[in-house]
């Protein structure tokens, strides 16, 4: 088992070579892929001094080194990558030793399209006493079957996936599809949940984590104004992915169901929402035919809002 493990970069200085060194670590990986997102500072410089002396280490950019977003950086890396599989990494996060151990005992099974593992945390700076409680292990609380994981992480039932604890087969992108290149947050929860709909994803080590996250100041996912705007756009993308893609019902009811639950966190009017949803059905037009069209039109969601005396 030989894995190609992908590092977006853009402005890392700090981390790059701590998180090289722990891929270059494992036994199991046959390269690393580093692609330079168009990074302003020494990045590049660092990653191609490794490169002279690390034959397994290889370094791309996008043309004429612009800046194209993680979803852009890590198909890059996927087209790029020569082994049957494939891992992630951010780069200002690391891998822990036996990274991979667990997965080559999953991936023994043919029937396996990828493997996922815990995933913690490391602060570069001193944590508050919230962020204690709040920053606890990516992972999962039980062993779920394939096909009780997308409604076992969609709602977080059972916990969340972080693409560092993720392996898989090369061939998974040829059912999922890749990173969704519109959305400048939340491109990793929508490729899980893809991955989670079509492919047979197995848990290896959930207990403890195989990979730490890296926490400093320039962390994006601390920045919630930008998620409240992209998590409305993430389920858009996935219900217009599965109605192409013959996903259950139930499955895209589901995916409905969290879409409303995000876009009316952007507190707008009735009016908007109707617009932004007759939009959305003509963009969809599978929608039309479908029940879902009316169970989710505004009014209808919005009833016990505006007509509170009929649900007294």
């Amino acid at each position: 088992m030989l894995i190609s493990v992908i590092i977006p970069a853009y402005n890392v200085e700090r981390f790059i070579k701590k998180t090289i060194k722990s891929a270059l670590d494992q036994s199991q990986v046959g390269e690393v892929i580093v692609i330079d997102d168009g990074s302003t500072d020494s990045t590049l410089q660092i990653v191609s001094e490794l490169q002279a002396s690390t034959p397994i280490l290889k370094v791309y950019q996008h043309k004429d080194g612009i800046n194209k977003g993680r979803g852009a950086t890590r198909n890059l890396g996927i087209h790029k990558a020569t082994q049957d599989y494939i891992a992630f990494l951010d780069a200002d996060d690391f891998y822990l030793e036996d990274r991979f151990k667990g997965d080559e005992h999953v991936f023994n099974d043919s029937n396996v399209d990828g493997v996922y593992n815990a995933v913690g945390f490391h602060f570069y700076r001193e944590p508050l006493d919230s962020e204690k409680i709040h920053f606890k292990p990516n992972t999962l609380s039980k062993r779920l079957k394939p096909e009780e994981l997308f409604d076992g992480i969609v709602s977080s039932k059972y916990g969340y996936l972080h693409l560092n604890g993720l392996t898989v087969k090369k061939s998974v992108f040829d059912k999922s599809g890749y990173f969704n290149e519109t959305l400048r947050v939340t491109q990793d929860s929508d490729i899980i949940f893809k991955m989670a709909l079509v492919c047979n994803l197995y848990p290896s080590n959930i207990e403890e984590p195989v990979s730490k996250r890296g926490i400093h100041t320039e962390n994006v996912f601390t920045k919630s104004e930008i998620y409240k705007e992209y998590n409305p756009k993430l389920f858009e993308s996935l219900v217009s992915w599965s109605l192409k893609n013959k996903i259950k019902k139930d499955k895209i009811d589901t995916l409905l169901n969290w879409q409303w639950f995000h876009k009316f966190e952007q507190k707008k009017t009735v009016g908007a929402y109707t617009r932004y949803w007759i939009a959305f059905i003509f963009k969809n037009p599978r929608l039309m035919l479908s029940i879902l069209a009316i169970k989710y039109f505004p009014i209808i969601r919005l009833r016990k809002r505006l007509f509170p005396r009929f649900y007294n």
